[in-house]
């Protein structure tokens, strides 16, 4: 069920969109807004799927709400219903999925959600693709990496490096950026460095007092700082 939010300062033309909405399946009309301000208040409350916008509106007109809701809220597919035609380019350029004249017809209503909605599924789908990949530059190819086939990674300078089936690699991507793109996915023992948890092998510690953890079928050892330590030995201990 699609979320809809109705933008246009004339209550019978939500209305008459309203009723339209109302004969189409797999659709649900959950809030309304007469301006464009009201439009950028509903959504910060209760984001939706779809936004049918008027641009005629007094205030903040329906290009200026619609600049700020792509910003804002990229996922929300924006329909432009009005009564001027001179500002179709002008809708395009702020990715609205349709243009759609008044009085607004119930079959191109129903086309232009049907977009709106395989846009959306179309992105989805390609945000689930990416979420289980890095992506690398390996002797001048780019790369998809499974996030289960790397161990470790660790900042170095600008760069960070990820080890791959033995080999360095180094990504633009922060580790900041890696641990939001892939929340629960790494642990991180160190302020330069996230290891995948099926990598880790053990922990020990050093004559210095440094703990260091150990990885399974790699040599390598990675120093674990002791502000991370605790978290590391809570997923050691299975708890």
């Amino acid at each position: 069920m699609s979320k809809i939010l109705i933008a246009d300062d004339e209550p019978l033309a939500r209305a008459r969109l309203r009723a339209l909405l109302e004969r189409l399946e797999d659709y649900q009309v959950v809030a309304e807004a007469g301006h464009g301000e009201a439009v950028l208040e509903q959504l910060a409350e209760q984001p939706v799927d779809i936004v049918l916008l008027d641009i005629r509106m007094p205030g903040m007109d329906g290009m200026q709400a619609a600049e700020q809701l792509r910003q804002a809220h990229p996922e929300t597919a924006i329909i432009f219903t009005t009564a001027y035609a001179d500002h179709a380019l002008e809708a395009y350029k702020q990715q609205a999925v349709a243009y759609l004249l008044k009085p607004v017809r119930r079959e191109a209503l129903q086309e232009a959600l049907e977009q709106a909605c395989a846009l959306q599924t179309g992105r989805r789908q390609i945000q689930q693709a990416r979420a289980q990949y890095l992506s690398a530059y390996v002797r001048g190819k780019l790369l998809r990496i499974p996030v289960e086939e790397v161990p470790y990674l660790q900042a170095s300078q600008k760069y960070v490096m990820l080890k791959h089936q033995g080999h360095e690699i180094l990504i633009e991507d922060s580790l900041v950026q890696i641990e939001q793109r892939f929340p629960g996915v790494f642990l991180r023992i160190h302020r330069n460095a996230l290891v995948h948890p099926q990598a880790i092998e053990g922990l020990e510690r050093d004559v210095s007092g440094k703990h260091w953890l150990l990885l399974r079928e790699l040599p390598d050892k990675l120093e674990v700082s002791r502000r991370n330590l605790p978290v590391v030995r809570q997923f050691l201990k299975g708890e």
